[in-house]
């Protein structure tokens, strides 16, 4: 399959270069690379469309000024292992959990280890939003409870869910390359979960105890509603991939849907929240 690569120059570069890739996810693009100038990102051919690019500006949510220049270059079939085994770090979830590739070697002496099979930058543990989750679930209670994992990426959320002792876990991504990798990194770490490509719409009237969102925050404010029906009396939710900043809009929605506010979690800007349905 034939693929297009653009190399991207943002200035400034942080944060907004990781703002920069959860936008290009968002339409299609499957990989990224960081670079000192920016970063690199893979869509395949049939999927571009240069006009969704023109005037792509990550600091548009605070209301900020970003330059973004971009340059095209066609590129015929990607050794995805080959790209990451050269730029893919390993992650270290304070000293509880440690996120690999395959071509990681294993480390002792921390409790979970997951394997990621590194085709897309999201769900890796390195983006800001999905550490700040992982975080929250690593001392969450799992013992028995229905977990659903609301764009599920890679999967590394829900894994560390069923790791953790969940009776079942759901995970939803409307990307096939997600629902895909998903199924992979599942296998790989020897755990069981229900993956479904969808959106919203999968959820039904399935109900669950623990609810996981890593999406952005126009996606939380339009579907949270649904995410509020699906989750059972005293439930938990976990939220993330949006801005500190962006906190009190979605808290004020959970709040008019019955859900309480219980802590935050942020770093360089970005954010994680627990609600409860009390």
């Amino acid at each position: 399959m034939d693929y297009k690569e653009v190399v991207f120059k943002v200035e400034p570069r942080d944060p907004w270069c990781d703002l920069l890739i959860e936008m290009l996810a968002e339409i299609g693009y499957e990989s990224f690379q960081q670079t000192e100038q920016g970063c690199k990102a893979y869509i395949t051919s049939d999927l571009f469309d240069e006009s969704k690019l023109i005037n792509i500006n990550p600091g548009m949510p605070l209301n900020k000024k970003v330059d973004v220049k971009y340059q095209l270059q066609d590129i015929e079939d990607i050794n995805w292992n080959e790209e990451w085994e050269k730029n893919y770090e390993p992650v270290i979830i304070n000293n509880k959990c440690y996120i690999r590739a395959p071509f990681h070697p294993p480390k002792e002496n921390i409790p979970f280890e997951i394997i990621i099979e590194p085709k897309m930058s999201f769900g890796t543990g390195h983006h800001r939003t999905t550490s700040l989750i992982a975080e929250y679930l690593l001392e969450a209670d799992f013992k028995g409870k229905d977990v659903l994992d609301m764009g599920c990426g890679t999967g590394v959320l829900a894994i560390i869910a069923a790791k953790r002792g969940a009776k079942n876990v759901t995970a939803i991504d409307n990307h096939i390359y997600a629902f895909e990798n998903t199924i992979e990194n599942m296998n790989n770490n020897n755990v069981k979960i229900k993956v479904i490509h969808g959106d919203k719409g999968e959820i039904g009237n399935q109900k669950f105890d623990v609810i996981i969102v890593n999406i952005t925050k126009n996606t939380i404010i339009e579907d949270i509603k649904e995410y509020c029906e699906a989750l059972n009396q005293e439930g938990v939710m976990f939220m993330s991939g949006f801005f500190e900043k962006d906190i009190v809009d979605i808290e004020k929605k959970a709040k008019e849907l019955g859900m309480e506010f219980v802590s935050k979690r942020t770093r360089d800007r970005w954010a994680s929240i627990k609600l409860h349905k009390s």
